[in-house]
């Protein structure tokens, strides 16, 4: 087995929810009656921490008014988060990973209250031995996620591969000086992520399984 410890992002990578993400901060701005952002813009800051894709999705935003932001953001993504679906496949290959003998994980930019109320309303719970938050955490694309992972488990570097559909995923990798996979049915485009030297670029779940089947 060559890669012990997988660790998965969780929006736009096993969760189908960037557009909800992007609805919810274009429609918190109008809320705050500012300039919305482009949809690739509002797409860019997924997967970091919350109040940093705030400042960063609407640069017009006075630091003051963060935590505002972040509470219209919360009420416009939970008032539809339960009808989100999980991409084909996800449950079926995190279980054959599991009965492989692999050790699955999560790393998100989501708070931890967030990420429990997934793990419930996904069912997925189950198949995960840890998660790391980024209310927990710096933020992506910080090490420290894919750090405190590996002193838990005590697995090295090259045990674990972190899949991810941003650039904020990969750079962490490159940053805790793991391998990365990247999939391209999320967050960022195809042609960003290659930017950052994924191991490979998967257009679907079971494309993904397919690498992993053979190489992980």
């Amino acid at each position: 087995m060559k890669y012990e410890l997988v660790v998965f992002d969780w929006d736009g990578t096993l969760l189908d929810s960037a557009g909800a993400i992007v609805n919810a901060i274009k429609a918190s701005c109008r809320d705050l009656d500012l300039p919305e952002p482009s949809d690739a813009r509002a797409r860019h800051v997924i997967g970091l921490g919350l109040v940093d894709a705030m400042r960063l999705a609407v640069p017009e935003l006075p630091a003051e008014r963060y935590q505002e932001m972040v509470e219209r953001y919360r009420f416009h993504y939970l008032s539809g988060d339960h009808q989100l679906t999980l991409f084909d496949g996800v449950p079926d290959m995190l279980a054959r990973l599991c009965s492989a003998g692999h050790v699955l994980a999560i790393a998100t930019g989501k708070s931890r209250q967030g990420l429990e109320r997934a793990l419930d309303h996904s069912g997925l719970r189950q198949y995960f031995k840890a998660s790391r938050c980024a209310d927990e955490c710096h933020s992506k694309p910080h090490p420290q996620m894919l750090d405190e992972l590996m002193a838990e488990f005590g697995f090295v570097p090259e045990k674990l591969v972190m899949i991810g559909d941003t650039s904020h995923d990969l750079l962490m990798a490159s940053n805790a000086r793991v391998d990365s996979l990247a999939v391209t049915y999320g967050a960022h485009p195809h042609e960003h992520l290659l930017d950052h030297k994924p191991l490979a670029c998967l257009h679907s779940v079971g494309e993904l399984d397919s690498w992993l089947k053979t190489y992980a």
